[in-house]
């Protein structure tokens, strides 16, 4: 499959560089505002777990081990982190360079990157991911300007600057979300992927399945839960809907104070759809435990509310997945495309050694030229914007690109701008846990406050 230049060409055209993050790839948690220190618990939860070292690759160069430095990388994906730790113990059969690789649990990663920044040996490779991360750790941020990684880069489209123009952090991968489907199940209860432009006709279809779902064998949508592993999903990614329209046409460019919730009505278009159309009754909820990754795969339900880093999961299962757009009832939507960007920016820690500086931008260049190496990463991140990588076989980046070569436009991740995230997204579970119980008008304006008052204390409480 082609590489997604299509895609990528657009992305140049949205200004996705001005901070384009959010939470994918399972953790939605990117280092954006400063969170309170975190406990001895959190801290055990980002201990890296064992991982046995993996056969080197056929004849392929690594640089040669430079001084005494090593590299330890704090990963922000934790869906990647087997692919990481073969990575690393590759890369160490190679060259004889350390490389530790620690992953932090999903949706802790601001926690666990205070905490192992304070430790004797910190990391000296961690994700600055969006404008407000860079205000916190630009003074522990390598000037990326002008390196040998920056200069392996095939567009700009996903660094980070501070307001002094230092290049703080720069993409290693980009990523798209949306509703995942099974093709053969829509086809299955009757439907055609054609029926499907536009949230009305969306409806139609998985109301149907729902409400034939004994018969069929299967229902419309995966498990919702509101957990620490799936929240995020509506919180961060769904909740881009609401962001995204409301620019009205415009893209960000810093958090704004306040938001009017405009779309707000939107959003529960397609959330009410999501938990009243789906395996799981909404009351269930609250405490997760449903896995909804394997209700696809597994065929027991023809839509996945997700992302791009789930396509190496199903491929096998479901070979003809596809992603379809958050559909919601706004007018013109038969032209919307998938919610492209990505929160997964590099940094080098400035405060590390020299050798370990140097260790690790070695490793992040091996990491982008590496023929098999970077095989292996475009495996799992989907697609990387270096030069020299390998190309994206991702079919959901594929899709991605073919909206947009239909001329529909994308949705930036403006989700990147909510403040305080932590703080605001356990607000907005709270409230939508609330709502799951019971679907009350009176309950939805607590979603509607959460989401909107919410916003305006969590920016005050960083900014005032």
């Amino acid at each position: 499959m082609k590489k997604t230049k299509k895609f990528l060409a657009l992305a140049l055209g949205t200004a996705l560089s001005l901070s384009m993050l959010a939470g994918c790839g399972g953790n939605t948690d990117a280092p954006s505002e400063n969170t309170a220190e975190a406990t001895d618990e959190s801290k055990e939860s980002a201990e890296n777990s064992e991982s046995a070292e993996a056969p080197a690759t056929e004849d392929t160069e690594a640089p040669a081990a430079s001084g005494s430095g090593s590299v330890y990388w704090l990963n922000f994906k934790p869906e990647s982190d087997e692919v990481l730790q073969d990575i690393a113990a590759i890369y160490k059969e190679k060259t004889g360079v350390d490389v530790k690789v620690v992953t932090a649990a999903s949706g802790t990663y601001s926690q666990t990157l205070l905490s192992e920044m304070d430790k004797s040996a910190p990391p000296t490779l961690f994700v600055i991911g969006n404008q407000a991360g860079v205000k916190d750790w630009t003074d522990y941020a390598l000037d990326l300007t002008d390196t040998p990684i920056a200069n392996e880069l095939s567009t700009d489209a996903y660094n980070l600057y501070d307001e002094n123009g230092k290049l703080v952090s720069i993409g290693y991968c980009y990523e798209c979300y949306g509703i995942i489907v099974n093709p053969d199940l829509i086809v299955k209860a009757g439907h055609t992927m054609d029926e499907i432009k536009d949230f009305d006709s969306l409806k139609a279809v998985a109301e149907d399945i729902h409400s034939r779902a004994g018969e069929l064998g299967f229902d419309a949508f995966s498990s919702s839960d509101m957990d620490a592993s799936s929240s995020w999903r509506f919180t961060g990614h769904m909740a881009n809907l609401e962001y995204y329209y409301e620019q009205e046409g415009s893209t960000w460019t810093e958090c704004p104070a306040t938001i009017s919730g405009k779309y707000m009505d939107n959003f529960k278009n397609l959330y009410d759809l999501c938990i009243n159309n789906s395996l799981t009754d909404p009351k269930e909820l609250a405490t997760g435990g449903h896995d909804a990754e394997n209700e696809f795969k597994t065929g027991q339900a023809a839509f996945f509310v997700n992302g791009s880093w789930e396509y190496e999961a199903v491929k096998n299962d479901v070979p003809n997945a596809t992603m379809i757009p958050y559909y919601c009832g706004v007018d013109g939507e038969e032209k919307a495309g998938l919610n492209c960007g990505t929160e997964n920016c590099w940094a080098i820690n400035c405060k590390a050694s020299e050798e370990d500086q140097q260790a690790t931008m070695d490793f992040m260049v091996w990491c982008v030229t590496d023929p098999d190496a970077s095989r292996k990463l475009v495996d799992t991140f989907g697609v990387m914007p270096y030069k020299q990588a390998a190309e994206s076989t991702n079919g959901f980046l594929a899709a991605a690109d073919a909206y947009t070569a239909d001329g529909c436009y994308v949705m930036n991740w403006a989700t990147n701008f909510q403040p305080n995230v932590d703080s605001y997204r356990a607000t907005l579970v709270s409230a939508l846990n609330q709502y799951n119980a019971d679907q009350s008008d009176a309950n939805w304006e607590t979603v509607r406050t959460a989401f909107v008052d919410g916003w305006a204390a969590e920016y005050n409480a960083v900014n005032n």
